[in-house]
C-alpha cells in the first residue's frame, strides 16, 4: 500500500527537526567544551539524562506514530511549529556562544544577557521547548503524545529551572 501524502509530509517534517536537533547538539558541545576549558563548571547535572531521555523519546515517539501511519497534519499547528523556528533562531543568536544543553556556569560570567527574547522572558528558551513539545505532535495529530510528552517537560522543567536559577546565584560577575 502507498505512502500516505500526509505521511510524507509528516516524514519531511520530522527530518527537519532530527537534523536540526542534531546540529543543535553538536553546537551545544562545542559551546560547552570551550566554556569548560576557559574554567567553567556544570551545575545540576544530575538531571541532565533525563532531559535527553525526555527529548529523545518525544522525538523517538513521534517517528513511531508517523511510520505506523497513524498521521493527520494539522496545517495550523505545523504552520506555528515552523514560525517558532524564527523564535529559536533568535534565542540562539542571543546567547551566542553561551547557549548550551547543560547548566554551564563560566569562570568569570557576563552580565547576563538582557537582549533579544529575554528583554522580554527570563527563560525564552524554555518557553520555547513548552511550545515545540505540545505543537508537533499536535501537528501530526498525535495528540496523546502531545498529552504525555507536556506533562513530563513541565515536571522536568520545574525542576530545570531551579537548578538554572541556583546556577545563576552562584555567578561571578566580571568586574
Amino acid at each position: 500500500m502507498p505512502m500516505e501524502r500526509e505521511t510524507h509530509w509528516a516524514i519531511l517534517l520530522l527530518l527537519f527537526v532530527t537534523i536540526q536537533r542534531g546540529a543543535e547538539l553538536v553546537y551545544a558541545n562545542y559551546n560547552t567544551s570551550r566554556l569548560r576549558k576557559a574554567g567553567a563548571t556544570e551545575v545540576g547535572a544530575g538531571h541532565y539524562p533525563l532531559i535527553v531521555l525526555l527529548h529523545g523519546g518525544w522525538l523517538i515517539a513521534l517517528w513511531f506514530w508517523t511510520l505506523a501511519g497513524d498521521v493527520t497534519l494539522q496545517p495550523w499547528a505545523v504552520g506555528l511549529y515552523l514560525i517558532l523556528q524564527a523564535f529559536r533562531v533568535w534565542i540562539l543568536a542571543s546567547l551566542g556562544r553561551f547557549w548550551t544543553t547543560r547548566v554551564i556556569i563560566p569562570a568569570e560570567a557576563p552580565p547576563l544577557v538582557r537582549h533579544g527574547p529575554y528583554r522580554f522572558c527570563r527563560h525564552p528558551n524554555y518557553l520555547l521547548v513548552v511550545l515545540e513539545i505540545a505543537l508537533l505532535p499536535l501537528a501530526l495529530g498525535a495528540w496523546p503524545l502531545a498529552v504525555i510528552f507536556s506533562i513530563a517537560n513541565t515536571l522536568l522543567l520545574a525542576w530545570r529551572i531551579h537548578v538554572e536559577e541556583t546556577a545563576l546565584t552562584l555567578r561571578r560577575p566580571t568586574a
